[in-house]
């Protein structure tokens, strides 16, 4: 009773957001809604003898020897009040101050609107380099904080870039 219960009320909120709205982020919310559903009901299936069964995923655990380290400039950025359908660029500087060649493996925005660049070559020992980011505010009006995450060979892995914005919505 009370997984048909949890199936009509997730219906209800996947019908609710999609009725009122139909931009792509809705879309790819409710498709990862319905996803998660599916594998919380295929897990009630699996037994946990079942071979099928996902294990749980192992911490990462700090690699031995040298590693390269990111010194930023910063690693946050506001780009104040800009307007509707403006395109905006900030670059992020960093210094590899570990102690071997730096590699950034990918740079991944939060969102469509945010497109990345990046030194692709190994950075040295003491060497440079950068990550632009270019935030493209159409469609996106009022109070905007997006994220871009970096993974390198550094320790931890992953390092979190972050921008707001306030988008003056366009008149209608």
């Amino acid at each position: 009773m009370k997984t048909i219960a949890l199936k009509a009320l997730v219906l209800i909120v996947l019908a609710g957001g999609f009725m009122a709205c139909s931009d792509s982020d809705s879309e790819k919310k409710i498709a990862a809604l319905e996803s998660r559903l599916a594998e919380m009901e295929k897990a009630k299936t699996l037994t946990p003898a079942s071979p099928t069964a996902t294990p749980a995923k192992t911490p990462d655990v700090k690699p031995e020897g040298p590693i390269p380290t990111f010194e930023w400039g910063a690693t946050e950025h506001d780009f104040g009040t800009i307007n509707e359908n403006d395109v905006v660029t900030h670059t992020y500087t960093f210094k590899n101050t570990g102690e071997a060649p730096l590699i950034i493996e990918g740079v991944r925005p939060s969102c469509g609107c945010t497109a990345p660049s990046w030194t692709k070559t190994p950075i040295p020992v003491g060497g440079e380099g950068e990550i632009e980011v270019k935030f493209d505010s159409k469609g996106k009006p009022n109070a905007q904080n997006k994220t871009v995450t970096v993974t390198a060979n550094t320790w931890p892995k992953q390092t979190v870039l972050r921008f707001k914005t306030f988008v003056t919505p366009k008149a209608k």
